[in-house]
């Protein structure tokens, strides 16, 4: 007798009514040997079975697939996909959006839309933000292949920089740039190489490297405007300027001796200056005393003059009595510049002897008139 005869129950028993037919499935029972929640968690199993009679419920059962089902799939698939057209740009960003791949349109900060992909894309670029990029590397761990460059007076500098850049056009950049910090990098490479190759070592590690950074970031600005990559050069600053290793010492001597060479001149300059100022000062008070004096002398010699003229009109009018009081003045003048003793002879009947301090020389303050030692009488005569 077979085993599986239905007939005979065998040692296990009959099976269950409605074994074997497919409409009347039997019951399930549990593995845990009882209940819809075992001792380890609940039955994923029984619950994958009622989502599975459901699907088939929605979609028609096994006879097919109703349309309002297809319908519904397709909506919501649809919807979707116009959901996903919804972005945010932040604050320091600008939204490029391309249409199949041509620029469409800039969209600035906030919620934004765009139609779903394929149709459009959006790529968002920050261009508020500051970016640095080092080039020549840290002092540290320098790259001789980017710091080392040849001078205008043809010596070697190890040379480190840093660029500071952000977008200014957002689509160029977009559009234009592949890899914007390899293509910054490059250019700020070759621009730092031009101008270092047309000034002297010692400009660049002493007095001109200021200069240096200002055209270096103009040529930059040039070259990246020429290609239209929508990137603006803010600054480029030198981190350090040094000869190579080997010759560091001899280059400090020589510029202790150029800054030695600065102090003598600029000490030179206050000395010529300061020499020059007082011989200009010393010169422009002659001038002005020698004009005084010219000015004094011609106004003397006008007045002068003047009264020259007068005196000659009063001579024509009464000459004899202009001739006296010419020589009345004149006489006035001479003597009283001497010292003068008047002796009167009548009367006198023994020598007359006269003290030391009478003919001594008086001092009187400039301009004092010298008075008189004593009054001369009609008649009498002088001695000096």
């Amino acid at each position: 007798m077979p085993w599986n005869d239905n007939a005979n129950p065998g040692p296990w028993g009959s099976p269950p009514s409605g074994d074997g037919d497919r409409n009347n499935p039997p019951p399930r029972r549990p593995r845990n040997g009882g209940g819809g929640r075992g001792p380890n968690g609940p039955d994923f199993n029984a619950g994958f079975d009622q989502l599975g009679r459901r699907l088939r419920d929605f979609m028609g059962g096994p006879g097919g697939i109703r349309p309002g089902a297809i319908a519904a799939i397709a909506g919501a698939a649809v919807g979707l996909w116009a959901l996903s057209g919804i972005y945010v740009v932040e604050s320091n960003e600008e939204a490029v959006v391309t249409t199949f791949g041509a620029y469409s349109r800039n969209e600035g900060p906030g919620l934004r839309y765009h139609l779903p992909a394929p149709i459009e894309r959006v790529q968002k670029v920050p261009v508020t933000s500051l970016q640095r990029l080092a080039i020549g590397g840290a002092s540290p761990g320098a790259l001789p292949e980017e710091s080392l460059m040849v001078t205008g007076d043809e010596n070697i500098i190890d040379l480190q920089f840093s660029v500071t850049w952000r977008i200014s056009d957002a689509d160029q950049f977009v559009f234009t740039i592949r890899d914007p910090e390899e293509s910054v990098k490059a250019v700020a490479e070759s621009a730092m190489r031009e101008v270092v190759g047309r000034t002297p070592l010692l400009d660049i590690i002493s007095k001109r490297r200021g200069q240096v950074e200002l055209e270096t970031a103009e040529l930059m600005q040039r070259t990246l405007d020429a290609w239209g990559t929508g990137v603006r050069i803010n600054e480029v600053q030198i981190s350090a300027a040094n000869a190579p290793q080997q010759v560091q010492a001899a280059f400090r001597d020589v510029i202790s001796a150029q800054q030695d060479q600065e102090s003598a001149v600029n000490e030179a300059n206050g000395y010529r200056n300061r020499v020059v100022n007082e011989a200009q000062g010393d010169a422009a008070r002659i001038i002005q005393s020698a004009e005084a004096y010219r000015e004094q002398a011609v106004r003397e010699a006008t007045g002068d003059a003047s009264r020259f003229n007068a005196v000659l009109n009063e001579y024509r009018r009464a000459p004899g009595a202009t001739r006296d009081r010419i020589y009345i003045e004149t006489m006035q003048r001479v003597l009283q510049r001497s010292n003068k003793v008047i002796v009167d002879s009548e009367g006198a009947s023994a020598p007359i002897i006269l003290p030391p301090d009478v003919f001594r020389p008086r001092t009187q303050p400039q301009g004092a008139p010298t008075p008189d030692v004593s009054v001369q009488p009609q008649g009498a005569r002088s001695a000096q």
